[in-house]
């Protein structure tokens, strides 16, 4: 349940799936230590987690086997019609517990994959050939962008016919009117409206390539000597990053904000919404900047090309290409109306297209299907059925 959007995900769908259709329980596992996690959303939602504190990320035989036999426990318990599995780690024990315990319909979301950009080539090839392995127990694969989708089967993970898009849902209702809110980070950061700001929402790992912001910053700040960078969220490359922005003589222009709740208070400030990532899903930080009617300034990775559609919603810029970057920071910093132009655009392909409301609907009909086609299976093979409740545990 670490801030992103799986976690975002599986609690917004534990939650709002239709209760006289389906029965759902949601299995988490231990967040990182420098991880944000979605408590205050669970308890909002009212939703209570299966707790394994075994399933972590990081690689360890002894907590790996014991989360994996805990999954099979829980499962051969609840019976569940379908197991949907989200993140690798829980997706690889999850999957293979499934398979164990004799579930019928068994699905993964790939919410990003880490096919490439996360480790070295030999690493990543191992990675694939898992991913193809376990792809052989699952009835469909889910992707939450049509360009992820396409990225999963040029890997070859699953055939076309077996991977469907579902894109992610977000509530974003509160990010609609984040113009009640302006001002209100500026005065906490003792800025006023002379400041220009530029904000990146995201954990500080390397797969969000903050560096190359801030090699872009160096080449902005001439030409706006008052603009801020905001660097929001936190992770293992806090002090790493902090150092890095010394180093390029960055400090008076960078602002680490650390890891913020408030974020339609931070949309609301920002001039710029900025993401240097060198590999995406869906990203959450787009889909809520746009949703606040924000400018995006995005590396074309992954599904951003499902999100940003260059000089209408966004501006998309090569992977790696820092000038190009910074030049599309400074062109939206000179030209307010350009700003509000790009931010509405943004907005209405944002909503409503991306809130929750439109994933719960679709996750309803993708279950329904599939629980139709198991028992279409069963029938042509002279098994007798009968209707039922559908039963679900999610993993994530």
């Amino acid at each position: 349940m670490n801030i992103g959007g799986p976690a975002f995900h599986t609690i917004l769908l534990t939650a709002h799936l239709d209760r006289e259709i389906f029965s759902s329980k949601l299995v988490k596992g231990e967040e990182g230590k420098q991880e944000g996690e979605m408590n205050d959303l669970l308890k909002r939602k009212k939703v209570v987690p299966i707790f394994i504190a075994e399933l972590i990320r990081e690689l360890s035989l002894k907590e790996d086997l014991i989360a994996f036999f805990k999954l099979y426990k829980l499962i051969r318990k609840e019976r569940p019609d379908i197991v949907h599995t989200h993140m690798a780690k829980a997706g690889t024990l999850g999957r293979l517990a499934a398979k164990l315990a004799g579930v019928s319909t068994i699905v993964h979301t790939f919410h990003g994959h880490v096919f490439h950009s996360y480790f070295g080539r030999v690493k990543s090839k191992i990675f694939i050939i898992i991913e193809k392995l376990l792809a052989l127990l699952s009835n469909q694969i889910v992707a939450v962008s049509q360009n992820q989708r396409e990225e999963i089967v040029r890997y070859k993970i699953a055939p076309p016919k077996k991977v469907t898009c579902i894109p992610l849902g977000l509530e974003l209702d509160s990010f609609l009117d984040v113009e009640k809110k302006r001002g209100q980070l500026r005065a906490e950061l003792n800025l006023t409206q002379v400041h220009k700001l530029v904000g990146i929402i995201a954990r500080l790992v390397p797969v969000k390539g903050h560096s190359f912001l801030f090699e872009a910053a160096q080449r902005v700040i001439p030409i706006f000597p008052q603009v801020r960078f905001l660097v929001v969220g936190d992770g293992e490359l806090n002090k790493e990053l902090e150092d890095l922005a010394a180093q390029l003589g960055l400090k008076r222009n960078v602002i680490f904000c650390g890891f913020r709740k408030d974020l339609p208070r931070i949309y609301a400030d920002l001039d710029v919404v900025a993401l240097t990532s060198l590999n995406e899903g869906l990203p959450v930080a787009i889909i809520e900047g746009m949703a606040a009617a924000r400018p995006v300034v995005a590396f074309d990775v992954g599904g951003v090309k499902d999100l940003i559609q260059d000089d209408v919603t966004g501006i998309l810029v090569p992977f790696g290409n820092v000038q190009k970057l910074a030049d599309s920071i400074v062109y939206l910093l000179k030209d307010t109306r350009e700003r509000q132009r790009l931010g509405q655009n943004a907005r209405r392909k944002a909503y409503p297209h991306l809130d929750y409301r439109r994933l719960v609907r679709d996750m309803e009909k993708f279950y329904c299907q599939l629980f139709k086609n198991r028992l279409n299976y069963l029938e042509n093979r002279g098994v007798k059925v009968f209707k039922k409740t559908v039963q679900g545990v999610g993993v994530s």
